[in-house]
């Protein structure tokens, strides 16, 4: 199951209320080479027939059957640091280096 914490649950609440034209919230998985996934964050208006529609503290968020796969038990999290603000993804399916591919991350 994919995990927003309640930081990010909140943040884009406050971002679909300024914007006022959204369903929810839609993750997808892009590829992301041999080091791991790429995620995409987007206001969706509609839920497509493959979505699976969480409802997070009253928070719609969609996702698609495909990227769920590589979602599953993932944390989304909203940090502020001094360095700037964002999104980041807790993933347990993604690698963290690129030692299982047998070689170095030179986009093979």
């Amino acid at each position: 199951m994919l995990t927003l914490t309640p930081v990010a649950i909140s943040k884009v609440k406050d971002i679909i209320a300024e914007r006022d034209a959204a369903l929810g919230l839609r993750i997808t998985v892009v590829g992301g080479g041999c080091s791991g996934f790429q995620y995409q964050m987007t206001l969706d208006k509609q839920k497509n027939d493959d979505d699976e529609a969480l409802d997070l503290e009253g928070l719609k968020v969609l996702v698609d059957s495909q990227s769920m796969i590589f979602l599953d038990g993932a944390t989304v999290d909203y940090v502020e640091a001094a360095d700037g603000a964002g999104f980041t993804f807790d993933n347990p399916n993604a690698m963290s280096d690129c030692s299982s591919c047998g070689g170095g991350c030179s986009g093979h």
